[in-house]
């Protein structure tokens, strides 16, 4: 009886161990082009319950078509369409992505548009600007010199 319940238990503590590992591996990004739905624009302008039930959020490893497989990520692009006859239009597009840049962002111009891409590897990731925390530390590192400066 007790080898039984040991076995039992091994079986129940490794069903649990690879669950994990599958839950580990998921990542779920926001998904939404500002074409058809103008909230994608800036979706911190808006409250956590809001953003639920405007802007849908996606499990790129059940979302994304096969036979697309990898190592997926999420990925925010804001492009500037050219117009000339009208002012240019900003569109902002929120998903997966599954091939990774070398840079977290990257700029590509084109003769009909400007184009930025960035890439973000934790779930929700694709929200809003992204600013590393070097980035965030000079910043404040510069300010405080310069309120040191002017006081």
């Amino acid at each position: 009886m007790i080898i039984m319940a040991s076995k039992c238990s091994k079986l129940v503590v490794t069903l649990v161990f690879l669950s994990l590992v599958y839950k580990s591996s998921a990542i779920y990004c926001y998904y939404c082009n500002s074409a058809n739905n103008s909230a994608c624009l800036d979706l911190n302008e808006m409250n956590d319950e809001t953003r639920a039930r405007i802007i849908p959020v996606v499990d790129c490893a059940t979302s994304v078509m096969q036979p697309v497989a990898g190592d997926f990520f999420c990925r925010k692009i804001i492009q500037t369409i050219y117009n000339s006859r009208r002012e240019n239009e900003v569109r902002v597009t929120r998903g997966c992505g599954w091939i990774r840049s070398d840079k977290p962002c990257y700029r590509a111009d084109n003769s009909d548009h400007l184009e930025t891409v960035c890439q973000c590897f934790h779930d929700h990731c694709n929200s809003g600007e992204m600013v590393s925390s070097e980035t965030a530390v000079v910043l404040f590192l510069f300010f405080s010199g310069v309120l040191y400066l002017y006081r």
